[in-house]
């Protein structure tokens, strides 16, 4: 019943003391339907969409066991995405605040003036990244894929390195039939015998392995040309403006469980309930994720509060594989434009409020 009818049954009723009671009554129920409808607000402005993908990381386990829900009490939706370009359009759309992505979307979402912040560094690609030949394509160089049929999941970090490594080889692009597949479209092309080769992360590496051979990885390329890649996490930058404690409780989560693979390793596979996780979360397969934990890096709070990583503006580490990336992928027309500086989207207060 709304507040204004029960002022008029009120209005209606005669007896004095019943008047009373009724008011009473009415004032009671307006109060707690105000209350209501502000505890309504208060629990939708608690409420947030983290977007991951499929790498085999630590955090892994501390999603399933909803570990930021506990600690922060908001209301923490997880939504999977097939890539990092996937995950920055998404954030474009609003329908996500933060968001898990490789160096390479997040310097094109930047460059496109996306309003997102890289806060901390979930991954040093190193070799979690790899281009395999499949057996009896021909390939056994980088060189070889002239001709051939390369399956990546475009504006990826695998993207990127791909790019980077066929024009290292003295090739163009245009020399190699270069197909946009999101990781399971890779995995389905390569059973059907559609691509030659792919450049991917696990768990489908894994799985293409089997069936072929890696002739670079992003290690190698990163040693050959100084340009690393990572894999992030990026929020909108409004969004983390009014919601800075929940900010500081994610970073202390996604420490603690780096920490703890870091510190036992050999407890991370698929026999344990954080290696069962890992392979849960990412929809790989347990006995893969011990060797995947282990083809990656992940940085301590301190060395991401230092200018290798996070800190430095222009100098950061970060910031420079950023506007790398951003200027390769200008040069080879998937952005148009690029930032004067990228450490506009780079922020080092969670890492080093952490790092104190």
């Amino acid at each position: 019943m709304k507040a204004s009818a029960l002022y008029r049954m009120i209005a209606s009723i005669n007896n004095v003391q019943l008047k009373k009671w009724v008011r009473k009554s009415a004032q009671l129920l307006v109060s707690a339907s105000l209350l209501t409808a502000a505890g309504s607000t208060f629990a939708a402005d608690k409420e947030v969409t983290i977007a991951f993908q499929d790498m085999m990381v630590p955090w892994r386990y501390a999603q399933q066991l909803d570990e930021v829900a506990k600690e922060t009490g908001y209301k923490v939706s997880y939504r999977k995405f097939g890539g990092g370009g996937d995950v920055i359009r998404a954030m474009a759309s609003g329908n996500v605040q933060i968001g898990e992505a490789g160096s390479s979307p997040v310097a094109a979402g930047l460059s496109q003036g996306l309003p997102i912040q890289l806060f901390w560094i979930l991954d040093n690609i190193n070799d979690a990244e790899a281009m395999v030949a499949r057996n009896g394509s021909g390939v056994t160089s980088v060189a070889q894929l002239k001709g051939k049929r390369l399956g990546v999941p475009f504006v990826s970090t695998s993207h990127f390195h791909a790019l980077l490594a066929i024009k290292k080889a003295g090739l163009s692009p245009s020399d190699v039939k270069v197909l946009n597949m999101r990781p399971p479209e890779i995995a389905a092309a390569w059973e059907r015998g559609d691509i030659d080769a792919a450049f991917v992360w696990n768990p489908v590496l894994a799985k293409i392995s089997a069936s072929g051979k890696a002739i670079t990885s992003s290690g190698k390329i990163a040693a050959d040309t100084g340009i690393a890649t990572f894999d992030g996490f990026v929020v909108n930058s409004e969004w983390a403006q009014g919601n800075q404690a929940f900010m500081m409780s994610l970073v202390k989560i996604l420490a603690k469980y780096d920490a703890m693979y870091r510190a036992h390793p050999e407890q991370w596979t698929g026999s344990t309930p954080q290696g069962k996780a890992v392979a849960t979360i990412s929809g790989g397969e347990p006995g893969e994720v011990a060797a995947a934990l282990a083809l990656y890096q992940f940085p301590t709070p301190a060395e991401q509060a230092s200018v290798k990583w996070l800190s430095g503006g222009k100098n950061a580490g970060a910031v420079k594989s950023l506007q790398a990336t951003a200027d390769f992928l200008k040069e080879q027309k998937t952005l148009q434009s690029t930032l004067p500086d990228y450490s506009v989207g780079v922020t080092d207060q969670y890492v080093k409020a952490l790092a104190k």
